[in-house]
């Protein structure tokens, strides 16, 4: 049995246009929603472009540069320091945050601190920056030696403690620096914290050997004995 429709036209038409200002509707709804969708595609693709392009056009030839520059200063330098201080301290100023640059900041550091300027060597220590555990250790050393020559003790105990904690139990590392600190606390009259740097190296470093043919035990009576014990 047909079910009997009682719409009037002017209904039905009211029905359409209903329908069709619906649709109308969601299609502008969706066409809005489209404008700030095609935006952010836009600026992702722009940023991909920037880092595309900074990686290609400037840092990777720029790391390259670095490498090469020190390189080059190495083959003509040959262990003279004179030379090498400035030649380094040129690529390390010019390339310092890039692997060349730090390595130059480092070796710029050596050549002064062998020509016994320890104020320049400490500017171009602060320069360099590794993630390499016994790299960092070994500069925080040399920083240390830099204090100790300026006479700056209380800095001097400080980066070395610096550095034990970046050297991370290394055997090699750790008992030359506590050596070292032991050094500039005898310097300071701190004879009971030399001591504890000695008996430290006995302790935990037992392997360690000092080169001079002197047994550690040796120190350690030496400091007891200043301590009046």
């Amino acid at each position: 049995m047909a079910t009997e429709n009682n719409n009037t036209p002017q209904e039905e038409q009211n029905a359409v246009d209903q329908l069709n200002s619906q649709l109308t509707s969601a299609g502008e709804r969706i066409a809005n929603n489209k404008k700030p969708l095609f935006w952010i595609l836009g600026i992702i693709v722009l940023c991909a472009a920037f880092v595309i392009g900074y990686l290609f056009i400037y840092r990777n030839p720029r790391l390259n540069e670095a490498a090469e520059a020190y390189s080059k200063v190495e083959m003509q330098a040959m262990g003279n320091d004179s030379v090498a201080a400035g030649e380094y301290a040129k690529v390390a100023d010019k390339y310092g945050s890039t692997d060349g640059g730090h390595h130059a900041a480092l070796a710029a550091a050596e050549s002064y601190y062998n020509l016994g300027q320890y104020q320049k060597a400490l500017d171009y220590l602060n320069k360099f920056s590794t993630k390499e555990k016994v790299l960092g250790a070994n500069a925080e050393v040399l920083k240390g030696d830099c204090y100790v020559n300026l006479k700056k003790y209380d800095d001097a105990i400080s980066t070395f403690q610096s550095a034990i904690r970046k050297a991370d139990g290394n055997p090699q590392i750790v008992p030359r620096v506590l050596l070292k600190e032991a050094v500039v606390f005898d310097e300071q009259k701190k004879y009971d914290k030399a001591l504890e740097c000695y008996e430290t190296i006995k302790k935990d470093y037992p392997e360690f050997t000092l080169g001079n043919g002197v047994d550690i035990d040796a120190y350690i009576e030496r400091e007891k004995a200043r301590m009046g014990k």
